[in-house]
Parts: structure tokens; C-alpha cells; sequence
């Protein structure tokens, strides 16, 4: 443990712990050290640095990733001047107990976010000239330097990160997406969060939808090939739901149409014996993709219409079990219980009318 030459009565110590080592204006002021006496220590040729606005490294060596990080939740979570005066800040140590970070309600967004949840297409965060940091939207600070200020009107619940609040992933993504005219990082983003399982496409497009930028060229064809990834991934999970719980085999991916009748509709997997149907529900996601009057009409009339497929199918004595794609992820054997389960019931229902099975 290295100590730096007192300052004050108080004695400072360099330790390997990052919030100790990086410290606000106010925590080093509850140390007994004054805005004057920190500016000192920053000299050229000085002990300290002083990387952004009110925010203290205290050490002449590059910051370290996890302290560009500290420094930006610092610089960003440090309260308005007009209430500064009545905020006492505490510096963490082995003793304490309920302490305030100094980060008040800032999170850590954007690619900087993504390297943190351990996306492969994030660069680290050492390598990268900006990180993005989620404030409320009524904040007066600025972005500065390498700290970009991103507002909102509804701040998400943080997930803790290597002692950091982290935006979740769909949110970080969507605050990344916002910054790329890359369509090529836009798409390994995309498909990163879905095939590596932090994240389900409709949250996904939700985020994107909010953030209004679905409509960006390097946003459509990506987001696209993000709902075929996600199609594509809940099919899997439901084989293998299917062959590891021990489910009867069912017909997979068939249309059914009464004879000489309508088309019924599409269903990802039958049982016709049961008749049970499974619906993956990955619609959902292009109910965000949204973006005036008439598609929102078009949304409504499309799921009206396949409200009333669902319906009729019932009528007939199909029972239709829709999965969705998380709860294949999350929680297969719970949902193998509620197909099997439906297989069973089956026995107790009346016959199911004379149904015609096609592939589709």
C-alpha cells in the first residue's frame, strides 16, 4: 500500500481499490482536502491528475479502463451546484456500510456498456475515445471530453457491473446503435445480443423503437436479420425442449385447413392425435416497428386477424400453447410441463373437429 504525502490532518491512502483511487471534488473535501490543495497536486510533473471536471485521479499514470469509467459515473452523477452544499459524500472503505458512490443516478450506456455485459463486437473500454453515460434528462451538465451525456426522460434499472451501474443490455445497445453509421457494427451488435442469449428481439426492437431510429438505413436490414436470428434460435430451443423432456415427436411446421374449407393458419408444431398446437410467439417483435398512423393500422388489423385465427382454431377443439422464445431460454422444463400437460388434458376433451395437416 503506498501513501501519498499528507495533505491535512486526514491521512490519504492509494489502495488497489479504483474508488479509492479516483475521488470527487466533495470526497476529497470530506478528506479534508480543498479544491486548491487537489488543483496543486495536478501540476505538471505533480502526483495527481485531473481527467474531467470535478474528478481526481490520484495517480500520474494513464486511467485504467475501470477508472475512465469511475471518473465519467462521477463526473456525471455529481449533484446540481445548488444542492452541493448539502451533500456530503462519503469515500468508500473496508468499514463502511451504506455508501454513496458519488454516482448518484448516472449508468454506464453505449458500447462502454456492451464491453461490461462482454460483447465481443464492443471494443474494450480502454481503447475507446468516448464513453456514454444515461442521466436524467432534466441534468445541466454537459458532455466534455471523453463523456458523452445521454438523457432521458425514464432512467432503467441499473445492473451492477464490476462495482459499476450498467445500463441493461437492451438499452445500452440501442444508445450504441444511436451513435453508428456503421451497418456493418450495427448488424454483429444485433446479432451478438440475441445469439449470445443477454437479450430477446422484441426488447431489442422495443428499445429501438423508443429510441426512434428503426427507420436508419444501417438500422432496417440489420433489425431484420435480427428477427430471422431470433426465429431461428426459438425453433432450435423448442426441438431441443421437445427431444430433452421426452415430449412425443409432433409434426413440425405445418398449415392446417379444414377439408374444403379455410386455411387455418401455420402452427411451428402439432400433435394431431391431441390435437395440441405450439405457437412460438416471435410476432411480437414487429409490433414496434412502428412508425406512423397507417402501420399502426395495419398492426391492428393483422392481429386482430390472427386473434380470430386463434379463436377459431379453438372452436374446433385444437388447443393452441403459445411459448415464448425467453421462457425456451430461461425456463425449458416449465414449459415442457405446460405442452405435456396440454397432451395429457386431451384425453378429457371432446374430439377436436377433422382438421387437414400440410407442410408449410
Amino acid at each position: 500500500m503506498t501513501q501519498n504525502t499528507p495533505l491535512s490532518s486526514r491521512t490519504l491512502r492509494i489502495t488497489s481499490d479504483v474508488r479509492q483511487r479516483v475521488l470527487s471534488t466533495a470526497q476529497l473535501r470530506a478528506h479534508g482536502i480543498s479544491a486548491a490543495q487537489a488543483a496543486e497536486q495536478c501540476r505538471a510533473g505533480g502526483p495527481w491528475q485531473q481527467p474531467l471536471p470535478g474528478v481526481y485521479v490520484l495517480h500520474p499514470a494513464p486511467p485504467s479502463s475501470q477508472e475512465r469509467l469511475r471518473a465519467a459515473l462521477l463526473y456525471a452523477g455529481r449533484p446540481p451546484a445548488s444542492a452541493r452544499r448539502r451533500v456530503t459524500a462519503q469515500v468508500p472503505g473496508p468499514r463502511s456500510g451504506a455508501v454513496d458512490t458519488g454516482y448518484g443516478e448516472a449508468m454506464v450506456t453505449g458500447l462502454a456498456a456492451l464491453s461490461l455485459h462482454g460483447f465481443a463486437a464492443a471494443p474494450p473500454v480502454v481503447a475507446m475515445d468516448r464513453i456514454d453515460v444515461l442521466v436524467p434528462r432534466i441534468r445541466r451538465l454537459r458532455s466534455v471530453r471523453y463523456v458523452r451525456l445521454v438523457r432521458t426522460p425514464e432512467l432503467p434499472a441499473p445492473v451492477q457491473l464490476d462495482g459499476l451501474p450498467v445500463a441493461p443490455v437492451a438499452r445500452a445497445l440501442a444508445d450504441a446503435v444511436a451513435g453508428l453509421g456503421d451497418a456493418f457494427a450495427v448488424r454483429r451488435l444485433l446479432t451478438e445480443a440475441v445469439r449470445g442469449g443477454h437479450c430477446e428481439p422484441a426488447v431489442v426492437v422495443g428499445e429501438l423503437n423508443r429510441a426512434k431510429i428503426l427507420g436508419r438505413p444501417q438500422v432496417v436490414n440489420a433489425v431484420d436479420s435480427l428477427l430471422a436470428e431470433g426465429r431461428a434460435l426459438a425453433e432450435d430451443r423448442l426441438y431441443d425442449m421437445v427431444r430433452a423432456h421426452g415430449l412425443p415427436q409432433p409434426l413440425w411446421n405445418v398449415d392446417l385447413r379444414l377439408p374444403g374449407g379455410p386455411h387455418l393458419g401455420g402452427v411451428d408444431a402439432y400433435w394431431p392425435a391431441e390435437a395440441v398446437a405450439v405457437e412460438l410467439d416471435t410476432r411480437a417483435p414487429r409490433h414496434s416497428r412502428l412508425d406512423d398512423d397507417r402501420r399502426q393500422d395495419e398492426h391492428e388489423a393483422e392481429w386482430s386477424a390472427y386473434a380470430a385465427r386463434r379463436e377459431h382454431l379453438e372452436r374446433l377443439g385444437v388447443t393452441v400453447v403459445h411459448l415464448s422464445p425467453k421462457k425456451l431460454r430461461v425456463a425449458p422444463e416449465q414449459q415442457a410441463t405446460v405442452v405435456r400437460t396440454a397432451l395429457m388434458a386431451a384425453a378429457d376433451r371432446e374430439p377436436a373437429a377433422y382438421v387437414m395437416i400440410l407442410p408449410r
